[in-house]
C-alpha cells in the first residue's frame, strides 16, 4: 500500500471508538491523521503531511445516504454547495468556486466548465466511496491547474463492497421522498474470480415538482436522472492490475430558465422554465502494481472525460461541449523515511458552442476553445523523525492555448509547494502548509464563447498563492481544533460574449481568508461534532457577490455545522441528527457600488433512523426526516440572494425519506 498521511488538524476517525470500529462501521466524519491500512480503511494516496485534506469514506458516506452534493459536505462548514437542485450544483471551498480547484472522478480529470447557470460535474453520490477534498495547498502529483486544491471523486470498487468469504453479490435499493413524490430504484451486482473483477451498477429517478419551507412551489425542481457504474479489472498473480471504470449520469429534464435561479423580476421576458438535457461521462484505465519492489512502483493512467449540454428555447437551440483526454505516467521511489513520487502528465481540454437561432433568416455559429498541456512533477513525503512529517515538492508546466478565429498562446510556468504536520507533546499537533500555483489560461465557458472574439494581449496564465495552518489538540476522547487559511486567485479569466472586438477579457484577483474551529466528543457507540467556520471573499478588492463572482467565488461568512450519531448495540439500530446554522451576512451589490439585501440567517435540522434487523443482516431500512423544522431558506452558496430583483432557488421544505436495501 502506498503511503498516505492526511495532515491538516480537524477530526480524528472513529476506528479507535469501541462498538463502532469492531463492527467494520466508522461513524465519522472527517479522516484526518491516519496511515494507509489503519483508520477507516478509506485511502487518499495523495495526501501530504500539512495539507487541509478532508476525506469522507464510504461508512461515513452511507451515513448520510446523500441524495446529492449538498448531502454530501452537509457537516463541512467551509465546504458549501449552492443551488437546491443537482444540475445546477456548484461546490466552493474556503468560498473558492470548484472551476479554480483540480476536479478528478477515479483519477480522470474534469474539464469542469460548461454553463454558468449549471453546476460544473454533475455526479449521483450513491457511486461514490470516498471523496477527498484538498483546500488551499495541494500536492504537485495531484495534476496540473490545483489552483485553490482539489477534489477526488472515487467511486465503488468491488472489493469494497463485497462481504468476507463472497465471490459474488448484489443489492436493490428503493428510495422514496415525500417531497416531489421522488421514486428512486437501483441495482448493482458484483463479484470476482481467476483475478478478474467486476461491477455494474444503474439508478433511476423520477419525481414531482418539490415545494420550499414556505408552501410555494419550486420552479422547474423534478426529478428525471439516470446514472450507471461499470468497472472491469484483472489482477495477475504478478501484482500486475489493468483496470477500466466507465461512468455515465445524464438529468433531463424542465428547469428554470437560468437554471441556477428562480427568478429574475424585470429584464427581458423569458419563460419561467425550459428544457435542458446534460450529459456527463467519464472513461478511465488504469495500471498498478500492486505488489511492488525495489524502486518500481508505478502508476499509467488515461482517462477521457465530456459534459454535453443542451438549452432549448423555442426560437434557439445551444449546445456546450466540455471536454479533456489525459493522463500520466509516474512512479513512486520509496525511501527509508518515506517517499518520492515522480512522473509526467498532460491534459487536452476543448470547450465548443454550437448556436442554431431559427427565425428566418436562419443563424448559426460555432465556437472552439483548447489547451493541450504537458507536465514534469515530484513530490516528497518524509518522516523525519516519529513526531515531525515534511512534505516538499513541484512542478513545471507547459501550455498551448487555442482560441477562436486562430488565435494561439504558448506559455510556461512552475508550482511549488511545501508543507508538515509536528505533534509537539501527546497533546498537540501543529501543521502548516504553503503552496504557489501555474494554471496556465484558462479556457472560456462554452456558453459564452463568441467565435467574432479578438484576445486582447492581457489574456495572462492564472495564479495562485495558498497558506495553510492549524492545531489540534486531543485528550483522552476530546478533540479540539483550530485552522486558518488565505487564498490568493491572480489574474483569473472573467469573460462574457459580447463585444467580440475584445473579446471582453477581463483580468480579475479574488481572495479568500477565513478560520474554523471545532471540537468534537467520542463514546462508546457514537460521537458528537461541532464546527464553525468563517470565510470571507473579496474580488478586486471589494467583498465578492454572486454575479461578478461566477467561477471565482461567493460570499459565503459565518457557518455552524452540528452532528451526533449513535449505535445502540446488539439491536442493529443506529440514530443520528445535524444542523447547519448561517448567520446573517451584509452583501454587496457591485453593480450599484453599494451594500446589497442582507443574506438572511437560517437554521436546518435533520435526523434519521436505521435499522439492520439483527436476523436479516443484509437488509437496511432507514427513516430520514430532511429540514424538519420547515425552514423556507437558500443555501448560502446560491446564486442572487442579495439582488433585489432576483427570486434565488429556494431548498425543499420538510421531506421524508423511506430507503430500504436488500444485499444479495
Amino acid at each position: 500500500m502506498r503511503y498516505a498521511a492526511c495532515a491538516f488538524g480537524t477530526i480524528l476517525s472513529l476506528s479507535a471508538v469501541p462498538g463502532i470500529a469492531e463492527e467494520g462501521t466508522n461513524l465519522s466524519t472527517i479522516v484526518v491523521t491516519r496511515d494507509v491500512g489503519e483508520g477507516s480503511g478509506d485511502e487518499n494516496e495523495y495526501s501530504a503531511p500539512g495539507t487541509d485534506n478532508t476525506t469522507l469514506g464510504q461508512a461515513e458516506l452511507e451515513l448520510s445516504n446523500p441524495t446529492d452534493l449538498g448531502d454530501v459536505f452537509q457537516n463541512e462548514p467551509r465546504i458549501s454547495v449552492g443551488g437546491s437542485n443537482s444540475i445546477s450544483q456548484k461546490i466552493y471551498v474556503n468560498g473558492v468556486e470548484e472551476t479554480n480547484l483540480l476536479v478528478t472522478i477515479d483519477g480522470g480529470r474534469q474539464n469542469n466548465k460548461i454553463f454558468h447557470h449549471n453546476t460544473t460535474n454533475l455526479i449521483d453520490p450513491a457511486l461514490l466511496k470516498q471523496v477527498s477534498v484538498d483546500a488551499g495547498v495541494a500536492p504537485a502529483d495531484i495534476g496540473p491547474g490545483a489552483l485553490a486544491g482539489a477534489i477526488q471523486f472515487e467511486t465503488r470498487d468491488p472489493k469494497d463492497i463485497l462481504e468476507p468469504g463472497k465471490t459474488i453479490g448484489g443489492f436493490v435499493a428503493g428510495e422514496y421522498i415525500t417531497n416531489g413524490d421522488i421514486f428512486s430504484t437501483s441495482v448493482s451486482g458484483y463479484g470476482h474470480a481467476d483475478g478478474v473483477e467486476w461491477l455494474g451498477y444503474l439508478k433511476f429517478a423520477d419525481g414531482g415538482l418539490r415545494k420550499d419551507g414556505g408552501g410555494n412551489t419550486i420552479i422547474g425542481s423534478k426529478t428525471h436522472l439516470l446514472s450507471g457504474l461499470a468497472k472491469l479489472a484483472y489482477q495477475a498473480a504478478t501484482g500486475d492490475r489493468i483496470e477500466v471504470s466507465f461512468e455515465r449520469v445524464r438529468d433531463d429534464e424542465s428547469r428554470p430558465y437560468r437554471a441556477n435561479i428562480g427568478q429574475i423580476i424585470g429584464g427581458r421576458p423569458v419563460p419561467l422554465e425550459r428544457p435542458y438535457d446534460l450529459l456527463r461521462q467519464n472513461i478511465v484505465a488504469t495500471y498498478t502494481d500492486e505488489t511492488p519492489t525495489g524502486m518500481w512502483d508505478p502508476t499509467i493512467r488515461i482517462a477521457y472525460s465530456f459534459t454535453d449540454l443542451g438549452a432549448f428555447d423555442t426560437d434557439e437551440v445551444a449546445y456546450g461541449w466540455s471536454s479533456s483526454l489525459n493522463g500520466k505516467f509516474e512512479n513512486r521511489f520509496p525511501l527509508e523515511n518515506g517517499s518520492v513520487t515522480a512522473g509526467l502528465d498532460f491534459y487536452a481540454d476543448k470547450g465548443r458552442l454550437n448556436y442554431d437561432y431559427f427565425p428566418l433568416p436562419a443563424f448559426s455559429e460555432t465556437a472552439v476553445e483548447k489547451a493541450e498541456n504537458v507536465g514534469l512533477y515530484a513530490q516528497t513525503r518524509l518522516t523525519l523523525m516519529e513526531v515531525l512529517r515534511l512534505s516538499f515538492g513541484g512542478r513545471a508546466d507547459l501550455q498551448q492555448f487555442h482560441g477562436v478565429n486562430g488565435h494561439d498562446d504558448t506559455n510556461a510556468g512552475a508550482s511549488g509547494n511545501i508543507s508538515a504536520e509536528w505533534d509537539i507533546n501527546s497533546i498537540f499537533t501543529a501543521n502548516a502548509g504553503f503552496s504557489h500555483v501555474w494554471a496556465g489560461i484558462q479556457l472560456a465557458e462554452p456558453f459564452l464563447m463568441n467565435f467574432r472574439w479578438d484576445y486582447p494581449r492581457t489574456i495572462k496564465p492564472t495564479r495562485a498563492n495558498n497558506v495553510v495552518a492549524g492545531l489540534k489538540a486531543t485528550i483522552q476522547n476530546f478533540i479540539l481544533t483550530g485552522k486558518f487559511f488565505y487564498t490568493n486567485l491572480d489574474t483569473i479569466r472573467d469573460e462574457t460574449y459580447n463585444p467580440p472586438a475584445t473579446g471582453a477579457i477581463v483580468m480579475r484577483e479574488a481572495e479568500s481568508i477565513g478560520f474554523e474551529v471545532g471540537g468534537r466528543a467520542n463514546w462508546d457507540g457514537g460521537y458528537f461534532n461541532i464546527a464553525y467556520g468563517y470565510v470571507d471573499t473579496k474580488i478586486d478588492g471589494v467583498s465578492a457577490d454572486t454575479d461578478i463572482g461566477q467561477y471565482i467565488t461567493s460570499p459565503i461568512g459565518q457557518i455552524i455545522t452540528a452532528q451526533i450519531v449513535h449505535k445502540f448495540d446488539n439491536t442493529g439500530v443506529t440514530v443520528g441528527a445535524d444542523a447547519e446554522f448561517a448567520l446573517k451576512q451584509k452583501s454587496y451589490d457591485p453593480y450599484a457600488m453599494a451594500p446589497g439585501v442582507p443574506f438572511p440567517a437560517y437554521e436546518v435540522v435533520n435526523a434519521f433512523v436505521e435499522f439492520v434487523p439483527p436476523p436479516l443482516p443484509n437488509v437496511t431500512l432507514r427513516v430520514e426526516a430532511n429540514n424538519i423544522f420547515d425552514e423556507n431558506y437558500s443555501s448560502r452558496a446560491t446564486y442572487g440572494e442579495e439582488y433585489g430583483n432576483v427570486r434565488p432557488l429556494r431548498e425543499p421544505g420538510r421531506s421524508f425519506v423511506f430507503t430500504a436495501k436488500v444485499k444479495i
